[in-house]
């Protein structure tokens, strides 16, 4: 049985690690709300911009620009989001997990992979699993997400693309819908999937200013930084309601073991305390006799 001094110092602890945990919910819980406001903001642009490509897509010949164009089933990229940190319940596990299967499955018949994993985390769990090839990493990404930086990535995967390197470009991470709910959403960026027209639809057509050539080149290379864009901002969303509602949890388990070694403390004490008196009386009755 455990001395009164080590229940003690252990109670001391748990109740330091409770302080560390209550902190990072705050902060997670302040950041969220920023985060929330920048993924509100950011959805009725992207979606409306995929909404209008996917329109002009099924309106255009393939042949009309490189991004419409689909080719073999050579190679593809897959771009995964993960954080730089844990502490956040199953955020990264779930998407690491998910991006293994996707390429291990390989539903779309795919010969080869490459991955780009934006996260420390990601990096991490998915070097260990054979099989998978880790193309590039960024790090440090998260933290500051900003356009300029999505724009990189998709000037990055676009050039990918166009030279050939690969065949499709897909996108996975954490979509925001609550601070106690992510869900792990799998999009294709490349090539842009056309819009499904009901059989016997007659298809407008656009009118293009100056020309059809100049803003097929400024629009879908745009899209898709667009959407890198908006996925960076739903995953960090997510990231910080993820680690709130770890932290909560970790908070409430640390409450309830505070209890139990409190309450194991005062048993021992008190058992210190009978077998004294137990020694006193015993001590007492022998000088009687």
């Amino acid at each position: 049985m455990p001395s009164l001094k080590d229940i003690k110092k252990r109670i001391g602890s748990v109740k330091n690690t409770q302080q560390i945990t209550k902190a990072m919910k705050m902060v997670s819980a302040a950041k969220l709300r920023r985060a929330q406001d920048a993924v509100v903001a950011s959805r009725p642009y992207a979606d409306k911009m995929l909404e209008v490509l996917s329109s002009l897509a099924a309106r255009e010949e393939a042949e009309a620009h490189p991004l419409l164009f689909s080719r073999g089933k050579r190679r593809a990229l897959v771009v995964i989001l993960t954080a730089d940190r844990g502490l956040c319940g199953g955020f990264n596990a779930n998407i690491c997990k998910t991006a293994e299967r996707f390429v291990r499955k390989n539903e779309d018949g795919f010969e080869a992979y490459d991955l780009m994993v934006i996260g420390r985390k990601g990096k991490e769990y998915l070097k260990h699993r054979p099989g998978l090839n880790i193309g590039k990493v960024y790090e440090n990404i998260s933290g500051a997400t900003s356009f300029g930086t999505a724009s990189l990535l998709g000037q990055e995967i676009v050039d990918g693309y166009v030279t050939e390197q690969y065949d499709a470009v897909y996108l996975i991470y954490n979509a925001f819908r609550s601070a106690i709910s992510q869900v792990v959403t799998t999009a294709q960026l490349l090539p842009i999937i056309p819009r499904e027209v009901a059989e016997g639809t007659q298809m407008t057509q656009y009118l293009y200013e100056p020309n059809r050539g100049a803003v097929l080149e400024q629009l879908l290379p745009k899209n898709v930084e667009v959407q890198i864009f908006r996925a960076l901002l739903e995953s960090v969303a997510s990231e910080h309601g993820a680690r709130m509602s770890a932290m909560d949890s970790a908070s409430k388990n640390a409450k309830e073991m505070i209890g139990k070694l409190t309450l194991q403390y005062n048993r021992a004490r008190q058992a210190a305390i009978t077998k004294e008196l137990m020694e006193i009386i015993s001590g007492a009755e022998s000088v009687k006799n």
